[in-house]
């Protein structure tokens, strides 16, 4: 053949092969974006909700401020990350019978949800009870533990709403119809601004009125999605009540709890630390300046976990098809563009660091100490970029028990007795807590970096197909009684 023909050739095979990547990635980002975007909107308004909430009781006292933030960071933090976990099983399991065609089998996955998560949260229930004990038995000043445990108590109507829209944000997500959670969730927090100014502000209802616009404005987006989904917005998927939610109930149970104990781990790492910050000297200061930066860096995480949601749709949706090649090639796109992200709201909280803290307080010294932070948040906002795509990955695999190991060493092993060595012998302070629980974090990064690299998707295909069969059953519409998938 002619040398310049096959320079020819080899130019346009080679065109047609960054094409077709770019159509790839294109198609990808198409389907990511379509889980993630909802997802995030609904997250951030969400938690901006509890963010607007701890504004408003930052400007009652500092003392209000100190009692809401360990309810907040510690109470609600140990019994959200257990339901987020065990919901994440939700999340599992629709995500594969949605990929395998399993369609009205995802109405029983959800409603199998619901007993669970309602049981589970009961039975945690004397957490927010018996809250001013509870901080007392820790350590915690007298005064704080007893701010504490009267917002606790104020806490237990907002609570029992995880139960529901964790779950129906899972099921709905899974089959790409969140896009009504986003705009629920974005009129809540419209309207939670005003309520909470009009209890709090003109009424003069104190932390018992913020609580209240919160309570009230989080069961609005429950509601809205009952709405939806028993008003026949999902007739694939939801076939209406059934005893059969009752059937295999152990198998989710033991799959929610290692979905529990995953995200727990995690989610309980930011609150050991806020109680090593309660110890220390001039210890208001301490609490309300820490939690003020670990709801800025978790409202900013909502975005990730936007992204870890579609990751997990993503990876579970492919593995109920059988595709081990496209579980892969998204992981790609989904890390890429999440990192890409992360850099952008590094830059940002780098540059606006030093004036965050007056947004939540009119303390000088609470201000100046959220400044003091602001570097290693903006460390921690750029780490949010990567780890939590690695955990939807894990979801979505039904890794939960590996990613919970690893959550184990790489935290409570690492990251919180090198935050207390610096914390309080090194005499870091504040900072050096933060800096242990990066230290921690970094770990955890690397660590399922190494498990979605080293992980066998092929077996992981096989694997999923065969828990769809083992807890497939016949639907009243399956007139050939056979396992589509």
């Amino acid at each position: 053949m002619d040398k310049g023909i096959e320079e020819r050739l080899l130019t346009k095979s080679g065109e047609e092969d960054v094409g077709d990547l770019k159509g790839r990635v294109l198609d990808e980002s198409k389907k990511i974006w379509k889980v993630a975007l909802p997802g995030i909107l609904a997250r951030v308004a969400s938690f901006g909700s509890i963010v607007v909430t701890q504004s408003f009781i930052g400007h009652i006292s500092e003392l209000d401020l100190a009692g809401y933030a360990l309810v907040q960071t510690l109470s609600v933090r140990f019994v959200n990350g257990i339901l987020i976990g065990m919901s994440s099983a939700t999340e599992t399991l629709c995500g594969q019978a949605y990929g395998a065609g399993q369609y009205h089998m995802m109405g029983i996955y959800l409603q199998r949800s619901w007993i669970v998560d309602f049981l589970t949260l009961t039975i945690l229930l004397p957490v927010f009870v018996f809250g001013t004990e509870i901080f007392k038995l820790l350590g915690q000043k007298h005064d704080i533990s007893r701010s504490a445990g009267y917002t606790s108590l104020w806490f237990i109507p907002f609570i029992y709403n995880f139960v529901f829209s964790l779950t129906n944000q899972m099921y709905l997500q899974a089959q790409q119809k969140n896009m009504i959670i986003a705009w629920l969730s974005i009129v809540q927090f419209i309207m939670h601004i005003p309520l909470s100014w009009l209890l709090v502000m003109k009424l003069d209802f104190g932390v018992a009125g913020a609580m209240i616009a919160l309570s009230a404005s989080s069961w609005f987006v429950v509601i809205g999605e009952f709405v939806y989904i028993f008003g026949g917005w999902c007739p694939q998927t939801w076939k209406g009540f059934t005893i059969a939610a009752l059937n295999d109930i152990w198998p989710v149970v033991k799959l929610s709890v290692a979905s529990g104990v995953m995200v727990c781990l995690e989610l309980w790492y930011n609150a050991v630390l806020v109680l090593l910050a309660g110890y220390m000297k001039n210890a208001e200061v301490a609490i309300s300046a820490f939690s003020i930066c670990l709801n800025i860096n978790g409202w900013e995480f909502m975005i990730s976990l936007g992204f870890l949601g579609a990751a997990c749709v993503r990876v579970a949706n492919e593995l109920g098809r059988g595709n081990a090649k496209a579980v892969k090639f998204s992981i790609k796109v989904l890390l890429t563009t999440s990192v890409a992200i992360g850099v952008l709201f590094w830059i940002l909280t780098l540059i606006f660091g030093n004036k965050i803290g007056y947004l939540f307080t009119d303390e000088k010294e609470v201000a100046d100490s959220v400044s003091s932070l602001s570097i290693l948040l903006g460390i921690s906002v750029l780490l949010n970029g990567i780890y939590p795509v690695l955990s939807g990955v894990a979801v979505g695999a039904g890794l939960q028990s590996t990613v919970a190991i690893i959550n184990l060493v790489c935290f409570y092993l690492i990251g919180i007795p090198i935050g207390a060595l610096l914390g309080y012998v090194a005499h870091l302070q504040v900072t050096g807590i933060w800096i242990g629980m990066i230290c921690g974090v970094v770990t955890q990064t690397l660590a399922l970096c190494f498990m979605a690299w080293k992980t066998n998707w092929d077996k992981e295909v096989e694997k999923a197909s065969e828990r769809l069969h083992r807890w497939y059953l016949k639907s009243s519409d399956d007139t050939t009684g056979q396992n589509p998938a």
